[in-house]
């Protein structure tokens, strides 16, 4: 990408109603663009972010056998009814009623259909374990959205579910999730730390929220040393959960070996067993020709929360720090010659020889002073 023709305009002040690093220098470097009260417009430096941290995501997910799909974002509502939440969820669902006055809603999770869209393809033990999952965009009417679009309202979501024969298999399922999610996180360049979590609205017994650290954090944590000592990403569910780590919780923060910080909620994963299978009248027949329903979990990434945490978790003075894997661009050229000098003509080649080898480069060809181009360069990286 040229700068001249990337859609790009650096601000040198943070606007009024930013009031976190990560909301200031997404706004000031172009990466989003505020449409109305917690709903973004994804500029083009801000979206190729978003996608790099998508491809990540999707490359882990496929990993463990996940099939990926996409769902409608507008819902029936019958389902909702008939699982019993369409009441319960309160005024952060947007709830449409259509000119057949049809009562719809924009959906802002995907248990009730996904747990239809299953009884319809698979009958029999024999497609059991399915692992599906879809990256969407979702909306909660929240009654203050703030922080940019770290709580925003309308938002991109990665969903997994999971489906799964007996009580036993599903808990094996969530332990592959587990480490797959902090295998994610370490791929992103972040530091996850899993603390045992409520299931709320979702449902279920067993819940994990993934935390990465960040000392502008929403939540406090307090945690087992080891959990950033060790390579989680090589050892056991067991080993990991054996650890400690809570959040805005008291617990013995006297020990040598707890840390105390701070941490940015980006993931949450359910094992809720039966709570929809069952009400949806969901069933796979065993090996007897028996009707068993289904046990299921869900697993969900905030994925355009992730660019503003990990801004919070990187920024240095001031300046936005991208891990390789997600930075927006892999090489900077500074174009500091004249228009058919040689060194214009050597940046130009440089460039092309760039992009024939497949390798992502930002050319700085505009005419901006060279301290104006490496302030600009600091603050894309």
């Amino acid at each position: 990408m040229k700068l001249s023709n990337l859609l790009f305009n650096s601000l040198k002040e943070s606007p009024k109603e930013a009031k976190i690093i990560s909301h200031q220098l997404m706004l000031r470097s172009s990466m989003i663009r505020q449409h109305t009260s917690g709903i973004y417009t994804w500029l083009p430096l801000g979206f190729k972010v978003l996608k790099n941290i998508e491809n990540i995501i999707r490359n882990n997910q496929d990993e463990i056998g996940c099939n990926e799909m996409l769902m409608s974002t507008i819902q029936s509502s019958e389902l909702w009814k008939k699982s019993g939440r369409y009441a319960d969820y309160g005024k952060e669902m947007l709830r449409i009623t259509d000119r057949h006055d049809s009562d719809l809603l924009y959906g802002p999770t995907n248990e009730e259909v996904i747990t239809d869209l299953f009884s319809d393809y698979v009958n029999s033990y024999k497609g059991l374990p399915k692992y599906l999952y879809h990256i969407q965009w979702k909306f909660r009417d929240e009654i203050r959205p703030r922080f940019g679009v770290m709580r925003g309202r309308e938002f991109l979501m990665k969903d997994a579910y999971s489906f799964d024969l007996t009580e036993e298999d599903a808990f094996e399922t969530y332990k592959k999730f587990f480490r797959s999610y902090l295998k994610t996180f370490l791929d992103l360049g972040l530091q996850p730390i899993p603390v045992k979590a409520a299931t709320g609205a979702i449902g279920g017994d067993l819940s994990h929220e993934f935390q990465i650290l960040a000392n502008t954090g929403e939540s406090e944590l307090a945690y087992d040393s080891q959990l950033v000592d060790s390579n989680l990403s090589e050892k056991s569910y067991e080993e990991i959960t054996a650890m400690y780590s809570a959040s805005d919780e008291m617990i013995d923060k006297s020990k040598s070996d707890v840390i105390i910080g701070r941490g940015i909620e980006v993931g949450h994963i359910f094992n809720f067993g039966t709570k929809y299978t069952k009400p949806l009248e969901c069933f796979v027949l065993n090996q007897d020709g028996k009707r068993i329903t289904p046990h299921m979990g869900s697993y969900g990434i905030g994925v355009s929360r992730l660019p503003a945490a990990i801004i919070e978790a990187k920024y240095n003075n001031e300046y936005m720090k991208w891990p390789k894997s997600v930075t927006p661009f892999q090489v900077a050229i500074i174009n500091l010659g004249k228009n058919g000098d040689e060194a214009d003509q050597k940046s130009k080649d440089i460039y092309e020889v760039l992009i024939n080898n497949h390798i992502d480069p930002l050319l700085d060809d505009t005419s901006e002073s060279p301290s104006s181009k490496f302030k600009i360069s600091l603050k894309l990286f």
